[in-house]
């Protein structure tokens, strides 16, 4: 940092116009040091204290332009302004290259000497800017680094919940499928069985996030697919054999995903139970972008919604689908013209609230 009277190292082998430089500099607020040499004047700056250096190109042993490419070895070396009587320009082009700060011609009366002061200042000027901006950079980086380091600790922390929160559900799923296979009763096998499809795709959310790169959104044809496996292992027998999936690569956030992974568990298990009262049969899900839309949907091939009544039903799962329809602004349609039950669910692709938080925060 400068101090309140700058110090100016005058290197110049000419010892009276050394003297004019010191009068006039210190007369406008400077101290002057005088160097007689390039190696007196290294010697000088090694001791500290210095703030701008005046250069003369023409001295014995070490030239200026020798001199100023060792002071510029210097760590946090002061400006260098380059003072020489020649008129070649080839000179200050070369010193200015060097990285000297400025560059004037002296004349041996001193007449220069108010075009030094004008030039030192500017340096000082120069290297404090520079240094503040060097610290700026410094600082920004530093913090970049910081934000790194936060942002690498939190996407492990996240992970890890992730992690947690995946295994406790799979855990929780696990006793419930326990529990519903000891049953007795048919109405509380059933009970227990849905509850452990909705555990597992909660459960499965997590998973994916754990393995995920991005923990802001879930590949949702991916999802649906593990979704699905978990179905087919929980099924009784191999009723559900045939039970497929067809999505393309879809990005959507993790919340959404759950509902969107409820309603398809509902649905599915819905399917299994009525679709077919002889045995097994094709149930397919279907997912594929329409426009800023998603489709979805479930289907088979069975004996129709018309006679799907089941008198131990509670409508739970009709119940559940309206509730994670709402949640996803989503709406659940019948398709009338299906031989058999076909159920459309159409929702936007990005959530109507994510996308006015996102539109104000733009604006």
């Amino acid at each position: 940092m400068t101090s309140a009277t700058p110090t100016l190292l005058y290197i110049d082998d000419d010892a009276a116009l050394a003297r004019l430089v010191e009068r006039g500099l210190t007369r406008a607020g400077y101290k002057v040091v005088h160097a007689a040499s390039g190696q007196e004047g290294l010697d000088r700056l090694g001791q500290g204290g210095i703030d701008v250096v005046a250069l003369d190109q023409y001295m014995p042993g070490l030239d200026g332009l020798e001199t100023l490419e060792q002071i510029l070895k210097i760590p946090d070396a002061p400006p260098v302004v380059f003072v020489t009587a020649s008129q070649d320009s080839a000179i200050a082009v070369t010193a200015l290259k060097a990285g000297a700060a400025d560059y004037l011609v002296k004349d041996v009366r001193g007449e220069f000497i108010p075009l030094l002061q004008v030039a030192v200042n500017g340096a000082i000027r120069q290297a404090a800017l520079q240094k503040a901006r060097d610290e700026a950079e410094a600082e920004v980086h530093a913090s970049r680094d910081r934000y790194a380091a936060l942002a690498a600790e939190r996407e492990v922390l996240l992970r890890e919940v992730n992690h947690r929160v995946g295994n406790s559900l799979q855990i929780i799923a696990s006793l419930l499928h326990l529990q519903a296979n000891s049953a007795t009763q048919q109405d509380v096998k059933a009970a227990l069985t849905n509850a452990m499809g909705r555990v597992a795709a909660v459960a499965q959310v997590h998973r994916r996030l754990y393995t995920s790169h991005d923990f802001k959104t879930v590949m949702l044809n991916q999802y649906l697919e593990a979704l699905l496996e978990d179905l087919r292992r929980s099924a009784e027998g191999n009723k559900m054999s045939r039970l497929t999936l067809k999505a393309d690569p879809i990005e959507i956030d993790p919340d959404r995903a759950v509902a969107i992974g409820i309603i398809v568990n509902e649905l599915v298990m819905n399917a299994v139970k009525y679709a077919y009262p002889d045995g097994a049969g094709p149930i397919h899900v279907e997912l594929k972008p329409q426009g800023d839309d998603l489709q979805l949907a479930i289907s088979d091939d069975g004996v129709g919604f018309s006679d799907q009544a089941d008198p131990r039903g509670t409508g739970m799962g009709q119940r559940i689908v309206s509730a994670m329809a709402a949640k996803l602004d989503a709406s659940v349609e019948r398709d009338p013209g299906h031989k058999g039950t076909r159920f459309v669910v159409r929702l936007a692709r990005v959530s109507p609230a994510l996308d006015k938080s996102t539109s104000a925060a733009a604006s």
